[in-house]
C-alpha cells in the first residue's frame, strides 16, 4: 500500500521498530521447568479480522458530501451518546482494519494519537488540522495538497465508546475527493493497569539518558552498555551510545557515534574485541572495542553491497544477521576471528514474495538449530549445520502472524519455545515444538490489546519481557500452560520526550547477562538498570 493511500493522518501507523535480544545457548540448556498439566489451545491470532464499528462511508454517487467530512459517514447504527463518556486526554494507541479484510487479511495499521491541551490532536508528533472531540462528537481530520497538486484528506469518525478509555469508529483516506482506503478503527488510552503502582518486585538501580533518537537495543560487554538508536523526526538522529557501568547507580555516557545518512541502527551484539551493529543503510557494521569506551569502525559487510540489517544474534563462532531488504534473508558469518567476519551462507525463506510481509526479524540458536522469527511466515526452525544449504525443519504459523522474537528451553525431553509478535494484541505464546512437524500452542500470557510486547530474555524459570507501554514484566514460566506474572516496572511516563509519537513506545529491549542485573532500554528514557530477581 502506498503512502498516498494510507494518508497523511496515519503516516505514523507502521510496522514499527524492533530490536534483537538474544542469549548464548549455555544459559538455556538446563532450565528446570515443570511443564505441569497442559492442553492444546486453538490459536486465533492477536486480533480478530472483523469490523470494529457499525459505521461506514456513504456511497460516492456524485451528490454525497465531500470525502472525509463528517457528512460523508453513515453513523445511523452508532451509539453516539456513549462518546460523552470518553476520556479524550493524553496518549492513545490506534488500530485500523481495512474494509476488505476477507480479501487482504493482513491489511491493517497501528499508530498513535496524542490529545493535548486546547483540543489539539497530534499524530506522529504532527498537529492535525481539525479535531472536534466533545460531547457526542468524535471527528479528527487532516488535509492538504500533495506534490502533484491533488488534494488529500484523512479522517477518523467516532461511533462508540465502550469505556472511558476506548473508542471505535470509521476511518477513510481520500485523494482528489475519492476514497482510496476505507477502514474501521479502535483506539485505546495508554495508562497503567488498574491498581498498579510504578513497581512491584523490581528495583531500579540506575538510569542513563540517551540524548537523541528512538532507543532500540542494548548489549552489555567489557563493563560497558552499548546502546543503539533509530532516527526519528521528533527525537532526532540515531547512533551508538556507550555507557560506563563501573557505577551502575549512575551509568556514565562516555562515547557517542553517529554518521550522516546512516542513523537507523536497530540491533547490537558483541564478541571479544568486536562489536556488531545492524545498520539499515550499510548492513553489518564491525567495530573494534579493544578500548571499550572508544569503539572504532573497521568495516561494513557484506562487502560491496548495501543491505538493511535489522537484527544480529551471536552463538559462539557464528553470527546471524537478519536483513529485511533488498532481499529478505538471513546472513550467516563465521566470527572465529571476531573482527573479521567471513560470510558462510545465506537463507531466504520460500515464503518471501512481494505480496506477503515475510522477512527475518529475530533469532535464537541452539547448536545447529536456528529459531528464526519470520514475521508473516511465523516461527521457523532451521538446520544451519551447513550454512550453504540451510534446511527448514519446522515452523509455527498463526493467523495474521507478526512473529518477532523468541526464547526456548529443552528439558524433560520437551522443546518449549516462547514466541512473541509485534502488533495490536501481540502477546507471549508458549509452544511445544518437540514434534517439529506438529508444533502446538499450550499457553498464553497477554495484557491489554493496545500495547504490544517486544523483546524477551529467559533466565531459569523467569521470562523477562520488554512490554512497550506496559514496561518490564517478569513472568514465571515453570508451568508454560499457566504462565504467571511475578514482578513489573512501569517505565512509560507520558511526560518523557517523544512520547505518543509511535505505537511502539516504551520498554523495547533488554539483556540479562549474568552479572546480577537486568539492562532495559526504553524508547524515550534510554538505559535503565534493575536488580535481577
Amino acid at each position: 500500500m502506498t503512502n498516498v493511500v494510507r494518508g497523511a493522518l496515519v503516516a505514523s501507523l507502521c510496522l514499527g521498530i524492533g530490536s534483537g535480544c538474544s542469549r548464548e545457548v549455555a544459559e538455556v540448556v538446563e532450565v528446570p521447568v515443570n511443564l505441569g498439566p497442559s492442553q492444546v489451545l486453538e490459536d486465533h491470532g492477536d486480533w480478530a479480522p472483523e469490523p470494529l464499528a457499525a459505521c461506514s462511508l456513504l456511497p460516492s454517487d456524485g451528490a454525497a458530501a465531500e470525502c472525509g467530512t463528517p457528512e460523508s459517514f453513515d453513523v445511523s447504527a452508532c451509539e453516539l451518546g456513549s462518546l460523552t463518556g470518553l476520556d479524550a486526554n493524553g496518549h492513545f494507541t490506534v488500530h485500523v482494519l481495512e474494509k476488505h479484510l476477507s480479501e487482504l487479511p493482513n491489511n491493517h495499521l497501528t499508530g498513535a494519537l496524542n490529545f493535548v491541551s486546547g483540543g489539539q490532536v497530534l499524530s506522529g508528533g504532527v498537529p492535525l488540522r481539525e479535531a472536534r472531540v466533545e460531547g457526542s462528537t468524535f471527528f479528527i481530520t487532516h488535509y492538504g495538497t500533495l506534490p502533484d497538486g491533488r488534494t488529500f484528506r484523512s479522517s477518523f469518525m467516532g461511533c462508540k465508546a465502550p469505556s472511558p478509555s476506548r473508542v471505535t469508529g470509521c476511518y477513510v483516506s481520500c485523494v482528489a475527493g475519492k476514497p482510496l482506503y476505507e477502514a474501521t478503527f479502535e483506539a485505546e488510552k495508554v495508562q497503567r493497569r488498574a491498581g498498579e503502582e510504578e513497581a512491584s518486585g523490581l528495583t531500579l538501580v540506575g538510569e542513563g539518558v540517551v540524548p537523541q533518537g528512538i532507543v532500540a537495543d542494548v548489549f552489555v560487554a567489557k563493563g560497558h552498555a552499548y546502546v543503539v538508536s533509530l532516527e526519528h523526526a521528533v527525537a532526532g538522529p540515531g547512533g551508538l551510545y556507550v555507557f560506563d557501568l563501573s557505577d551502575r547507580t549512575a551509568p556514565r555516557l562516555v562515547s557517542t557515534i553517529t554518521y550522516p545518512g546512516d542513523s537507523y541502527w536497530n540491533g547490537v551484539w558483541a564478541k571479544g574485541d568486536a562489536l556488531y551493529v545492524a545498520s539499515a543503510a550499510r548492513g553489518l557494521l564491525v567495530f573494534d572495542i579493544s578500548e571499550p569506551a572508544n569503539p572504532k569502525l573497521l568495516r561494513s559487510l557484506p562487502d560491496g553491497r548495501s543491505i538493511n540489517a535489522h537484527t544480529v544474534h551471536g552463538d559462539n563462532n557464528r553470527l546471524y544477521v537478519m536483513s529485511a531488504s533488498p532481499t529478505p534473508e538471513t546472513l550467516i558469518f563465521d566470527v572465529k576471528n571476531e573482527r573479521e567476519p567471513v560470510l558462510l551462507g545465506r537463507y531466504a525463506d520460500p515464503s518471501v514474495n512481494p505480496l506477503v510481509a515475510s522477512f527475518p526479524h529475530d533469532a535464537t540458536s541452539w547448536g545447529p538449530r536456528l529459531f528464526l522469527n519470520h514475521w508473516a511466515a511465523g516461527l521457523l526452525v532451521l538446520d544451519v549445520s551447513d550454512p550453504t544449504n540451510v534446511v527448514k525443519k519446522g515452523e509455527y504459523v498463526y493467523p495474521r502472524a507478526t512473529s518477532h522474537t523468541n526464547r526456548w528451553h529443552y528439558v524433560n525431553n520437551r522443546l518449549i519455545v516462547f514466541e512473541g509478535g509485534e502488533d495490536w494484541g501481540a502477546h507471549v505464546r508458549a509452544l511445544d515444538m518437540t514434534d517439529l512437524e506438529n508444533p502446538v500452542l499450550i499457553g498464553e500470557y497477554r495484557l491489554s490489546p493496545g500495547v504490544s510486547i517486544h523483546n524477551m530474555e529467559l533466565k531459569g524459570n523467569l521470562l523477562y519481557l520488554a512490554h512497550y507501554q506496559h514496561g518490564v514484566r517478569v513472568v514465571d514460566v515453570s508451568r508454560p500452560s499457566q504462565m504467571r506474572e511475578v514482578a513489573h516496572f512501569n517505565t512509560w511516563r507520558g511526560t518523557d520526550r517523544a512520547r505518543g509519537t509511535l505505537f511502539h513506545d516504551g520498554a523495547i529491549g533488554m539483556r540479562v547477562p549474568d552479572d546480577g542485573h537486568v539492562y532495559v532500554i526504553d524508547t524515550s528514557r534510554g538505559l535503565l538498570i534493575f536488580e535481577e530477581l
